[in-house]
């Protein structure tokens, strides 16, 4: 009867922590629909546009270890909580940035999203790590990626069906237009984010209410079996854990090929291939579709069949692979490829975790910080993309994902089992 009742408990945990993993991928793919509609409202190019990830994903880097330290004074459900609430301020933020087409204060309200999200994740990936055997936390952790990514696969087509409805040609109408004409165009298009993010607004503070009178319990993160504790007796800092940090590494690279994968390619598809935007805002949801299904291969397939650290290599492998067909190949093929890198990236952060983090023990918060700070790899990489499509070619510009891949694939060979200096 107890463990029957313990099942039933973490289950309904799971289910939770999956409707907040809905959420973060809500938000955070409502950005490759933020990035070519922004291109236009404020008038940006390339490299400009891609600073919405930036905005979004240095977040992560600032407030991960703050994070840390108020889930300790908090605990993860109050945490997860006022992280919802964070998000609600930055939705606000939205409005006043579209009344003034002010493209800082989007960014602004991005940053405030994202430090939100910063602190609901630093709560929700050790938690589902924790709450069952470490062999079989890639299986979970793909369980809330199918929650992350089926939102994901529905934020751009919602969003792009406000912001691109009226017109396949909505670039084009607007540079035809001079003066005031253009001005006002431009502040109408802008204006259209509002009523989204206000309804936005409005559910993440439902939710937090929801999620702090919730039944979800505490865990407790850095337990140590004795096992674990029998051989950290020696260390005293997180430093002393090179695979912590190899992996922190490979992560970074993961999260800044992922959001290529997921952020670029209605850009691409637009800008290199001349499909109208009305049809390529839908390639983003593609690029999730793919990661669904290798979350279902993974769910099925780890632990019985395959173990992390293969599927991880195989991750690798296919991102190399399918990387290089976008680089060479022509027209919708090239662009296809970019939207199967979601099969590739699938099971890249379900492994990475359990890795990254086997054996800290009492260090596991900690080390979670640093995982979680490695998502500011969004932030970087994707602005070097746009760099290299303004000064290159779009195409071309997805040689940066290559020796990302190649780092991930020395990780799952020899990375993870460094773990002593």
């Amino acid at each position: 009867m107890e463990k029957t009742s313990t099942t039933s408990g973490t289950n309904k945990s799971i289910f939770i922590i999956g409707a907040l993993f809905f959420i973060f991928g809500f938000v955070t793919w409502l950005n490759s629909v933020l990035i070519p509609y922004l291109k236009i409202a404020c008038e940006l190019n390339n490299f400009q546009s891609y600073f919405v990830v930036t905005a979004f994903y240095i977040s992560y880097l600032v407030m991960a270890l703050p994070s840390a330290w108020v889930l300790q004074k908090t605990g993860y459900k109050k945490g997860m909580s006022l992280g919802l609430l964070v998000m609600a301020v930055g939705a606000v933020i939205f409005i006043p940035a579209a009344y003034s087409r002010t493209y800082e204060l989007f960014l602004l309200g991005l940053f405030v999203q994202g430090t939100g999200l910063a602190l609901l994740q630093t709560a929700a990936n050790p938690y589902v790590v924790v709450l069952g055997p470490l062999e079989s936390a890639a299986k979970r952790i793909s369980i809330m990626g199918i929650c992350n990514k089926v939102a994901g696969v529905l934020a751009p087509i919602v969003l792009g069906a406000i912001l691109f409805s009226s017109s396949d040609n909505l670039t084009e109408t607007i540079e035809a237009l001079t003066g005031a004409e253009k001005t006002a165009a431009l502040d109408a298009l802008a204006e259209r984010v509002v009523n989204p993010y206000l309804v936005m607004m409005g559910v993440l503070i439902l939710l937090a209410v929801l999620v702090y009178y919730s039944s979800l319990p505490e865990v407790d993160a850095d337990a140590e079996d004795e096992e674990v504790a029998k051989s950290n007796l020696t260390k005293n800092s997180i430093f002393q854990f090179p695979h912590v940090f190899l992996g922190t590494l490979a992560l970074f690279l993961y999260v800044g090929v992922e959001v290529i994968a997921g952020d670029t390619i209605i850009n691409y598809a637009n800008e290199a291939h001349g499909i109208p935007l009305v049809d390529a805002k839908f390639f983003a949801s593609f690029t999730l579709g793919a990661m669904i299904v290798g979350y279902v291969v993974g769910i099925f397939a780890i632990p019985k069949y395959i173990s992390q650290e293969n599927a991880l290599k195989i991750s690798a492998i296919l991102g190399i692979v399918f990387g290089v067909v976008a680089i060479f190949s022509p027209g919708i093929i090239s662009v296809s490829a970019i939207a199967l890198l979601g099969i590739a990236n699938a099971l890249v952060w379900p492994a990475i975790w359990p890795m990254a983090l086997a054996g800290l023990g009492r260090f596991t918060k900690v080390g979670s910080s640093f995982l979680i700070m490695a998502i500011a790899g969004g932030a970087v990489i994707p602005p070097i993309y746009g760099l290299l499509a303004d000064s290159w070619d779009p195409q071309q510009a997805y040689w940066i994902l290559i020796p990302c891949y190649l780092y991930i694939l020395f990780f799952a060979t020899k990375g993870y089992k460094i773990k002593s200096l």
